[in-house]
């Protein structure tokens, strides 16, 4: 039995807000059971100096937690410097939102999505994936309206899910009682029906072939249900 009473393959709820800040260009608040991220995308018009006159768009990411987004207050990074682990996570979420864009159709320009975990309970790095690209579909829908792109960039959406061996079961979704005692760990991201990256580890026991596969069909399952709720967010 799962802490939460969910079955194996059962996701917690998801709710996508969109339009939640008035400034950025693309915004929402996305929430995966109580693990609650508000993503913004900022449109630029410059680019790293690496692509300069290129005529290849770039998107990148920053990821943060408050204070008081887990049980115990964390420092500000902004005070200390950032951990290894939080550039690991704006890393990933830049890579993976890369995958589904067309950096020639997006033309010569930025756009920043960044990633607030105002509450953690689990699968914060999913959530800020899925959530961002429901921010970076925003701002490029304002990019179209106003004749600056031609045609879409955004291929397919991108979305992540967390799966994991918890109790000796397959499941889908861990939150964080889960993940704090799962003996695998996985995070999956994927666009258009294929896999972009796979972040699988033994936390307190080895996998087998057969264990991975039915992982991955759970994230399939999973990626599938996201997919759903960002388009009908960004409708």
């Amino acid at each position: 039995m799962r802490p939460s009473g969910r079955q194996t393959n059962e996701m917690r709820e998801i709710s996508i807000e969109t339009d939640v800040t008035m400034h950025a260009e693309g915004s929402c608040l996305i929430k995966c059971g109580n693990t609650h991220v508000l993503c913004t995308a900022t449109i630029d018009a410059r680019v790293p100096p690496f692509l300069k006159n290129s005529g290849l768009g770039w998107v990148t990411a920053e990821y943060g937690m408050l204070p008081r987004a887990t049980n115990t207050r964390i420092r500000r990074e902004a005070k200390n410097g950032q951990s290894g682990r939080t550039q690991e996570i704006q890393r990933l979420i830049g890579r993976s939102l890369r995958a589904g864009v067309d950096r020639v159709a997006l033309g010569e320009r930025q756009i920043i999505v960044d990633c607030d975990v105002i509450q953690a309970d689990g699968g914060t790095r999913c959530a800020s994936i899925t959530g961002g690209w429901v921010a970076l579909k925003l701002a490029v829908q304002k990019l179209m309206k106003a004749g600056d792109v031609i045609s879409d960039p955004l291929v397919d959406p991108v979305a992540a899910i967390s799966c994991g061996i918890y109790a000796g079961q397959e499941v889908l979704d861990l939150d964080y009682p889960e993940d704090s005692e799962a003996g695998v760990d996985g995070n999956f991201v994927m666009t258009g029906g294929k896999l972009v990256e796979v972040q699988m580890s033994a936390e307190g026991s080895t996998y087998s072939r057969a264990q991975m596969d039915a992982l991955l069909d759970l994230a399939e399952k999973g990626v599938s249900e996201l997919t759903a709720a960002q388009l009908a967010a960004v409708s």
